[in-house]
């Protein structure tokens, strides 16, 4: 196996320029890819990541203007979490501050300064500051973030769960995970990818159903290197754990196959090939709207109805 940590999460948004000036203003990630759901062209697709949309860095966004709020409830994605250099928290803490961001204080969670946040349609965040978060490791300095306190890909996602063991059984024995540590009703797994590299499972037993909407995660999407890893963990998926998979399905910059874990959230399965600069030069990333070549000739018609955004 190689390594099998977070490769994105995609998620609901409200009105689009308050989600691009959060994200590339205050987060200071970098839209590295502007698409549109290929399932509905009408929407856009947003892609933010560090300076080359590494796997593991990718955080992307549906959205829809006047979409009603979600509401987290189990089998859903309750917190999906960066990594900030560790000395980085108290910078953090003042920006968010000096930006108005709705935030809390900062805790302590399995040895490490997590300072949870929220977006402007409610989404849960956090920066969780660790020592292996240097300069060196995946970010973008081209925005308004220095460079030394820019975030530095996904840490990991916290999962709402009725149950975690059926869930665990997924994550150890697909991809890679193993337990690193408890806090009440949080376990936390990690598979030593570094990027993407934590999932916390929160069991709380019969809870309420999540609402989908603006602010909540549509899904989480795991690693696979190439077409034939996926292939065996879908074989591995279907047959050890009797889970029934989609097809592969071809997202232009990975591969990608989608099934319901046992607790009820959406995982998929995307390839690290062929990246987000087949269409684009890396230099340019996210600058133009990039179509699929099946929608290429539609493209007067998708503009026409897109909202205009800068």
């Amino acid at each position: 196996m190689s390594d099998n940590g977070l490769h994105h999460v995609t998620a609901y948004a409200g009105d689009i320029q308050r989600n691009l000036d959060f994200y590339r203003r205050v987060l200071g990630l970098r839209l590295v890819k502007k698409t549109v759901n290929f399932d509905d062209p009408s929407t856009y697709h947003l892609y933010y990541g560090d300076e080359a949309g590494r796997p593991g860095t990718i955080l992307t966004f549906f959205p829809v203007a006047h979409a009603a709020r979600g509401q987290v409830g189990i089998g859903e994605t309750q917190e999906t979490a960066f990594r900030v250099p560790r000395a980085s928290i108290g910078w953090w803490t003042h920006r968010l501050i000096e930006k108005g961001v709705d935030h809390d204080a900062l805790v302590q969670l399995f040895g490490e300064p997590v300072l949870r946040l929220r977006d402007p349609d409610g989404m849960v965040l956090a920066l969780v500051g660790v020592d292996e978060a240097t300069e060196g490791a995946p970010s973008w300095t081209g925005a308004e973030v220095p460079a030394e306190h820019a975030i530095r890909g996904f840490h990991g996602v916290t999962l709402l769960l009725k149950e975690a063991e059926p869930t665990a059984r997924i994550l150890t024995g697909v991809f890679g995970f193993s337990e690193a540590g408890r806090d009440g009703a949080m376990t936390h797994y990690a598979n030593g990818s570094g990027v993407g590299g934590f999932v916390t499972l929160r069991a709380v037993g019969e809870f309420l159903r999540g609402r989908p909407g603006a602010g909540s995660v549509h899904h989480i999407a795991f690693r696979a290197k190439d077409d034939a890893e996926q292939a065996a963990m879908v074989a591995d998926l279907t047959g050890t754990h009797g889970l029934q998979m989609t097809e592969q399905r071809d997202r232009a910059y990975f591969r990608s196959v989608y099934f319901r874990e046992p607790g009820g959230v959406l995982f998929e399965i995307a390839t690290d090939i062929p990246g987000f600069a087949i269409d684009e030069p890396a230099e340019t990333l996210g600058e133009t709207l990039k179509l699929p070549a099946f929608l290429e000739a539609h493209r007067a018609r998708i503009e026409e109805v897109l909202p205009v955004i800068a």
